[in-house]
């Protein structure tokens, strides 16, 4: 049943009255609805792109990197990590364990060479097999022990593309690790034979690092029998922290356990700064949308004085008088926020399903290749409760003032 209130309200809001001046308060309304839309769809935008960039950030880090990291203090390498290892694949909450090696490197093929991040990795147990390898452009994944010829290698996309190599060509990595001789420190070098080339999606392991086994790591930097961390992955990603004690507790004295948080801490704390930064600048236009609701109430309640003093002749009471610019603030509020958040969802969502060749981004600068877009419906939830509480503080003021409208005054003058 339609109250006495909103008929009023919604009588205003479809411009019955004068025609001329209701017509120009139309245009206005139709601007204030216009403005709480832009910002509420840019708010939501906004805040997709930040989750975005945060959740696929989180989700390929992950995916090529361990939960939590375990090192020696003193950085000297891990030895008799096989009995280390087994020890922490007892821990609650623990799905695998696995020892690596990785120094930085030269790698060069022909007159082409860049510096790289090369890792050394048990096949059967690393983690990275099944994310970082899951997209592989040519070759295979397996790091097959080699019978005779050169120790095998896989690498990203992007570092085959700039060295110019496919699967099955022979690379040199060099290592700054080398030996002393009466002619001075001569580096170490070895062959490797490219088997596979993956595609991570995220610019940094595709450009700049290289995987191979243990063992052949371990004799190109002269580290045999020695790690330089063993990573454990978990059934529950967000459990890293109280994982972390409990691995440095199960490892000893000298060893120091690092979480994800930490390793990758100033990113996410970039992301999570960002993202409070971009809600409070974009949240302004929603403030000022509700600035034009305020604005065209008190131009609403100067024009309707004469229906304001009929009505409260008529019997009408000053509540009820002031839910009826209330109503029709929030109303201008709400329809404003019911398109923002249609507009926002529906980009976001193209966003999401066309995301590499909507927004291409440069990977180089970005680390990923488009702009991620992850819309969820508790930031939305966030956006209405705003949108809905500004648009309603705004129609205090012009509603106060409508109810203090004194009829004897309006009818004698008007």
């Amino acid at each position: 049943m339609m109250t006495f209130e909103w008929f009023v309200a919604r009588r205003y809001l479809q411009g019955g009255g004068g025609p001329r001046r209701d017509r120009f308060l139309s245009v206005i309304t139709v601007i204030a609805v216009g403005a709480v839309a832009a910002g509420v769809t840019a708010l939501v935008l906004a805040l997709a792109i930040n989750a975005g960039f945060r959740e696929t950030f989180e989700e390929r880090l992950l995916g090529a990197t361990a939960h939590v990291n375990l090192t020696k203090k003193d950085a000297s390498g891990i030895r008799d990590y096989g009995e280390l290892a087994a020890r922490l694949r007892g821990l609650a909450g623990v799905t695998s364990v696995s020892p690596a090696l990785y120094e930085t490197v030269l790698i060069s093929s022909g007159s082409r060479a860049r510096g790289i991040v090369l890792k050394g990795i048990e096949p059967e147990e690393a983690p990275e097999r099944e994310k970082l390898f899951s997209r592989m452009r040519e070759g295979k994944s397996e790091l097959a022990a080699p019978e005779g010829g050169p120790p095998p290698l896989l690498i990203g996309h992007e570092l085959a593309r700039e060295l110019g190599v496919f699967a099955g060509d022979t690379v040199l990595i060099t290592s700054p690790q080398g030996r002393l001789t009466p002619f001075g420190l001569v580096p170490r070098y070895r062959s490797f034979r490219v088997v596979g080339v993956f595609e991570s999606g995220f610019w940094d392991f595709d450009a700049g690092w290289a995987f191979t086994r243990l063992d052949a790591a371990q004799e190109l930097f002269n580290l045999a029998g020695t790690v330089s961390v063993v990573e454990l992955r978990l059934a529950d990603v967000y459990a890293a922290e109280e994982a972390s004690h409990a691995a440095a507790e199960a490892a000893g004295a000298g060893f120091v356990a690092t979480p994800w948080m930490e390793t990758h801490r100033s990113l996410f704390r970039a992301l999570r700064l960002e993202k409070l930064v971009t809600a409070l600048f974009i949240g302004l236009i929603v403030f000022v949308a509700g600035l034009n609701i305020l604005i065209l109430l008190v131009m609403l309640v100067l024009e309707k004085r004469r229906d304001i003093a009929v009505l409260l002749s008529l019997g009408a009471r000053t509540r009820q008088i002031q839910r009826i610019f209330i109503l029709h603030g929030v109303a201008i509020g709400a329809l404003g926020t019911l398109v923002g958040l249609g507009l926002g969802f529906g980009v976001a969502w193209l966003g999401a399903t066309y995301k590499e060749g909507l927004f291409p981004l440069d990977p180089q600068v970005y680390g990923i290749g488009y702009v991620p877009f992850r819309a969820h419906a508790a930031d939305g939830l966030a956006i209405v409760a705003a949108a809905l509480l500004i648009s309603l503080a705004a129609t205090l003021y012009p509603a106060r003032r409508a109810a203090r409208v004194i009829p004897v005054e309006v009818l004698r003058y008007e």
